[in-house]
């Protein structure tokens, strides 16, 4: 797999992105249990000035539990990043697709679990592009 992460680029605002993207999420069913600023660490720990990029550390309780009953060792991609960086007259999106949990080790119950979190923020993806809700069948 040479792509791992679902990606968008919108024209709205940094700081507008970044709140949809956190709404989004919820719709979609997932938490947001962490939050980190790339910008103000890069600052900080090296005095380098870098575009606006917040990792978004997103979290749905009950994939996180299948996927960790099948194999313990995938808490070391959890939880899922969504990375938020502004970009030119907009924002970009990126999301660590869920389908590299199956190039690792794969499982009827694995596939499962990240063909469920693949639709479930793909759907918040594509809402968040035509700016729309995310539909019923990602909330389910």
């Amino acid at each position: 797999m040479t792509d791992f992460t679902l990606s968008a680029t919108v024209p709205q605002p940094y700081e507008q992105t970044l709140e949809r993207v956190r709404a989004l999420l919820v719709d979609a069913g997932f938490g947001v249990l962490t939050e980190i600023d790339l910008r103000a660490t890069l600052r900080a720990k090296l005095g380098v000035e870098t575009p606006p990029r917040v990792i978004l550390g997103a979290c749905r309780p009950e994939l996180a539990h299948r996927a960790l009953a099948t194999d313990p060792r995938i808490a070391t991609l959890l939880p899922c990043n969504v990375v938020v960086t502004a970009s030119g007259d907009g924002s970009r999106v990126d999301v660590l697709d869920p389908a590299v949990m199956t190039e690792l080790g794969s499982s009827a119950e694995l596939d499962e679990v990240a063909a469920e979190a693949r639709r479930r923020l793909t759907g918040m993806m594509d809402a968040l592009v035509h700016h729309e809700e995310v539909d019923d069948a990602a909330r389910a």
